[in-house]
């Protein structure tokens, strides 16, 4: 079974963000994600989602001052303790909002130093994080981002983050696969995800090269989510893509999977 999050960052935009909580609600959603939560008290986010019936499907930690360029702080030399800072707000939330994951920017490519002493300094940060929440429901999550949208970004390859995943060998240690990112990346989805879908906690969807709903782009959404129904993967998909039009107008291709009536 599909089970769709609505990413309110990039859908009902059409209205400011808490009205997107029961806008989602209203269009069949019964799953929320976002990117950052932390301009908002926590009290507020709670209620919200219990207002509208909904679960906090997953959000990011602080990617550091995103307004300054800083896209994570996992992999970022001389931010160390601010990352650490990071995962115990992240966790804080996520206790408040009953989310039990949780996704970890890496950061871009710091050329001050080289590739391995930078990923070594990553690794002991996802170390860090997954001890702190050991014994819990919590699962952080890495995902690799194509360096289109994001140059310079990190991590950037699908076979890198399962190494790292593989690696660090803690359950609360898991791959965020975003299709999206997938296909701008190798130029096809299928294949891996039958690879990783193994260690994977999170999916994310879009369609490249728009970033916009699955019925317009070049990706074929069919065989994917066909493909997830015939597994016994039981997270969430996360809808992050630009609607082409009106967020409800994009949402044709969704309506078997969203709960109505």
């Amino acid at each position: 079974m599909i089970k769709l999050a609505a990413n309110l960052s990039f859908l009902f935009t059409e209205h400011d963000f808490r009205g997107r909580f029961s806008a989602a609600a209203d269009a069949g959603f019964t799953a929320v994600e976002y990117l950052f939560p932390y301009e908002y008290e926590k009290r507020t986010l709670a209620d919200l989602l219990t207002d509208n019936n909904l679960k906090q499907a997953l959000f990011n930690l602080s990617p550091g001052d995103w307004d300054q360029g800083e896209r994570g702080l996992a992999a970022i030399l001389g931010r160390t303790k601010d990352f650490q800072i990071s995962v115990e707000q992240a966790v804080e939330y996520a206790e408040a909002l009953g989310c039990q994951r949780l996704h970890i920017m890496s950061g871009l490519r710091d050329a001050g130093i080289s590739y391995q002493a930078q990923k070594d300094l990553y690794l002991a940060n996802l170390e860090y994080a997954a001890e702190q929440v050991k014994g819990s429901n919590t699962t952080f999550t890495i995902e690799p981002i194509n360096t289109i949208d994001m140059p310079g970004y990190l991590l950037n390859d699908f076979d890198e983050a399962a190494n790292i995943v593989a690696e660090i060998a803690s359950p609360h240690l898991k791959l965020q696969f975003d299709f999206y990112h997938c296909h701008r990346i190798y130029g096809e989805v299928l294949p891996r995800l039958k690879q990783y879908l193994p260690i994977t906690s999170h999916i994310q969807l879009a369609s490249p090269p728009g970033r916009n709903e699955p019925s317009v782009g070049e990706l074929d959404h069919v065989p994917l989510l066909s493909y997830l129904e015939s597994t016994s993967y039981d997270g969430y998909v996360g809808c992050e893509y630009k609607p082409s039009h009106t967020t409800h107008s994009s949402l044709k291709w969704a309506e078997k999977y969203l709960k109505t009536g």
